[in-house]
């Protein structure tokens, strides 16, 4: 939902507009989240939060690829979101030290210092063009269901993103589960794979943006990580009677292979006209993450079906297959003019 929100007022009012509103909407939140006193209260105030988060990364990478140059634009969108990705882990270590209230404050207050760093940040130049065009629909949600080719790159836009919350989602999240079908008798922390899985997702994702201008290239680079990925998601099914830091090191072997969010949120950027940019950088995103409950929901259809093991596995393979065909037919965005429109 926040996505939608935020993806079309980037379009319709400006990058900025977003990268503020999104920031005061979640730290506020955050804030009002260390006060809740009830299960009720505390879902609707993450309700809130989810969708001020929703905005912040595809405005920001839709800046970032319309002020750079192009052949430069890979680095930087790799930077701004593996650097990004690195809150999960402070996350993990400030929940080690603090309160659980306290630490929604923190949270708070560190975006609002963001906020404030964020100030002298200028538009782009680029939308500022289009912005006076009143002639051209800006932020128009429909514009990507009624063009063929224009759905076409839309859905795989999204599709290439599965694993990333494949990944998080199912195995990471529930190591503990699958140590026992493991035979791992050490106890597994789920927060704990979880910040290792995105210490090693952030070095992965400022490392493929090297990678794709190397290359020159955004889909040889994808095709690397999914390697990457499909090789650790086999580390991970082949354990038996491991302990607990093979499979903390697995699961930051999944997070590296899963490194390629900042390209996949770039390519999107890419193939859409200043017009539907960041409508399309910040909706397809959250339509990943709004893919994990119906990867979930196939997950626990399988388990009727066969072991808890067997069908986390065969989930990976289908998700595996998707994305990678996805891929395979996606457009190479490398070194791509992005200053035009879309009618």
């Amino acid at each position: 939902i926040g996505g939608i929100i935020w993806g079309i007022m980037g379009d319709k009012k400006g990058r900025l507009s977003v990268l503020f509103g999104s920031i005061i909407l979640y730290s506020v939140a955050n804030i009002v989240n260390g006060f809740v006193e009830t299960t009720n209260q505390y879902a609707l105030v993450r309700f809130i939060a989810g969708i001020g988060l929703a905005g912040e990364l595809g405005a920001g990478i839709t800046l970032v690829s319309e002020v750079t140059s192009k052949e430069k634009r890979g680095l930087s969108t790799s930077f701004v979101a593996g650097i990004g990705l690195l809150g999960a882990v402070a996350a993990y270590f400030i929940s080690q030290t603090f309160h659980w209230r306290t630490c929604y404050f923190i949270g708070g207050g560190l975006g609002f210092c963001l906020l404030i760093l964020r100030i002298s940040v200028m538009e782009s130049g680029m939308y500022n063009k289009v912005k006076e065009m009143s002639t051209v629909a800006k932020g128009d949600l429909t514009m990507f269901f009624t063009n063929g080719f224009r759905f076409r790159k839309y859905i795989l836009a999204i599709l290439i993103g599965l694993p990333t919350w494949y990944v998080i989602g199912v195995l990471v999240t529930f190591s503990n589960n699958f140590a026992k079908e493991f035979n791992i008798t050490d106890p597994i922390h789920p927060g704990k794979a979880t910040m290792f899985a995105y210490a090693a997702i952030s070095v992965g994702d400022i490392l493929i943006g090297f990678v794709s201008h190397w290359l020159k290239s955004r889909k040889k680079a994808l095709f690397i990580f999914y390697a990457l990925t499909c090789i650790a998601i086999a580390f991970f099914f082949m354990q038996d009677g491991n302990s607990s830091a093979q499979m903390y090191a697995i699961c930051a072997a999944l997070g590296f292979g899963t490194g390629f969010w900042a390209i996949f949120v770039t390519m999107a950027a890419e193939q859409f006209g200043t017009n539907l940019r960041a409508t399309a950088a910040t909706t397809v995103p959250n339509m990943v993450r709004g893919a994990l409950p119906l990867i979930l929901l196939f997950f626990n259809w399988l388990q009727q079906y066969t072991t808890y093991a067997n069908a986390g596995l065969i989930t990976g393979v289908v998700v595996m297959v998707i994305s990678i065909t996805a891929a395979w037919f996606s457009e190479e965005t490398f070194g791509k003019d992005l200053n035009y429109i879309e009618n």
